[in-house]
């Protein structure tokens, strides 16, 4: 279990104006990851290193996006102004985490611009939606050389994820401690009492220490 990916609701200006935004302040600009059919979103993404990513992700008008649990999360987001919707954990095994929740990954895909579909499956993103501190889960099936982290190199990192909780509801909800996917990032854990959710995340970059 690792962490793998951040992901960023899409505010007012659409998402590529938000990616735009953001890779202005990083330093660098996002690749347009293409469609997720399957959950009515669309994403571009910024590859990390340690095999991490950035995502932003914008909801479609797409009768998708209204049934599936991703879409809905999306849009509730960028509803409120955009901003921090989620992490995202990968595991080598998914089935322990259906036996564990009880219920059935979906899969996930998206094509590319260029034709290339990556494959997935997920689960656990209504709990991420009545528990934004919670993440969800996914098993990757493509290869690790077409993920959106690969080609990172070491210039950009993850190095500081604030986030607004309880460590120990998330490792329950994990079924293992919260520092197994993230004992590679400097987790601040503030207002435990408070709204859950990223708060926001600090990254290394050639221009030094940005907080988004």
């Amino acid at each position: 279990m690792r962490l793998d990916h951040l992901s960023f609701a899409a505010g007012p200006d659409g998402l590529a104006g938000t990616a735009q935004r953001l890779g202005d302040l990083l330093g660098r600009e996002f690749t347009d990851g293409g469609i997720h059919p399957r959950f009515g979103t669309r994403n571009m993404t910024f590859p990390l290193a340690e095999g991490t990513y950035l995502e932003v992700v914008e909801v479609l008008d797409h009768p998708a996006s209204d049934k599936a649990p991703f879409g809905q999360a999306v849009r509730a987001r960028s509803a409120l102004g955009g901003g921090w919707l989620g992490w995202v954990v990968s595991v080598d095994d998914i089935t322990v985490v259906e036996q564990r929740l009880g219920r059935s990954a979906v899969v996930g895909s998206r094509h590319r611009p260029d034709g290339t579909e990556l494959r997935w499956r997920q689960i656990g993103v209504n709990g991420l939606i009545s528990d934004p501190q919670l993440p969800f889960f996914i098993e990757w099936e493509s290869d690790a050389e077409l993920r959106p982290s690969s080609g990172s190199g070491s210039d950009f990192s993850l190095a500081c994820l604030e986030i607004a909780g309880d460590p120990q509801r998330v490792s329950e909800w994990l079924g293992e401690s919260v520092e197994a996917p993230l004992e590679d990032v400097k987790v601040e854990w503030v207002a435990p009492n408070g709204t859950p959710g990223i708060l926001a995340a600090q990254f290394q970059t050639p221009r030094g220490l940005v907080r988004l």
